[in-house]
């Protein structure tokens, strides 16, 4: 992935299997050697950022990387079924969910409808890093894909035994939209 994203960056990418070979080849199984659980900002196509083609990666995505049952079930499912050795929890500058929740917590205003779900799980995270007297929405990303890592691993009991038996290993990425670089912030388990 550290290649692909330097390929990326350099404006270098050579679109690796993305062939029909390669297609034909995955039609029976998948073996990816990473899932991306991510925000689902049109910026952060995650396939494209780290230069990796069909089968590669096994990518999850929603507003701000909240985790919810859903993203909780395809991670174990990455983990517990194909045996993924790797989860890459990526989060980016500038994002509209981490933006939304700093905003509610400074106006006191709740958004409306279910953006409203996404901001109070996205709260703690705002909150620990204006603890922290770090006031930006950038800082307060980092914090929040921490604190996936983390919330990650204590709500699944799957992904937490993977870690403790040396299967899998989570880290966290922040990405910057204007340089295009994935730079590591937080590690759980051996890498």
């Amino acid at each position: 992935m550290r290649e692909g994203n330097e390929r990326f960056v350099a404006g270098q990418s050579s679109h690796p299997n993305q062939d029909s070979s390669r297609r034909s080849s995955l039609v029976e199984n998948q073996h990816p050697f990473a899932v991306i659980f991510g925000c689902s900002d049109s910026r952060l196509a995650a396939e494209i950022i780290f230069d990796v083609g069909l089968g590669d990666v096994f990518v999850v995505r929603t507003a701000g990387q909240v985790i919810d049952d859903a993203v909780l079930g395809s991670l174990e499912y990455s983990v517990g079924v194909l045996g993924v050795p790797l989860i890459a929890i990526l989060g980016h500058d500038s994002c509209g969910a981490v933006s939304a929740t700093k905003a509610a917590v400074d106006t006191g205003e709740m958004p409306p409808g279910f953006i409203r779900d996404l901001v109070e799980r996205i709260t703690p995270s705002v909150l620990t890093s204006m603890r922290q007297d770090k006031h930006e929405v950038n800082d307060m990303v980092v914090e929040h894909v921490k604190q996936t890592s983390e919330r990650l691993v204590d709500s699944s009991r799957v992904i937490s035994d993977a870690i403790e038996s040396g299967r899998t290993a989570v880290i966290g990425l922040s990405y910057s939209l204007a340089e295009g670089r994935a730079n590591v912030v937080s590690g759980i388990g051996e890498l």
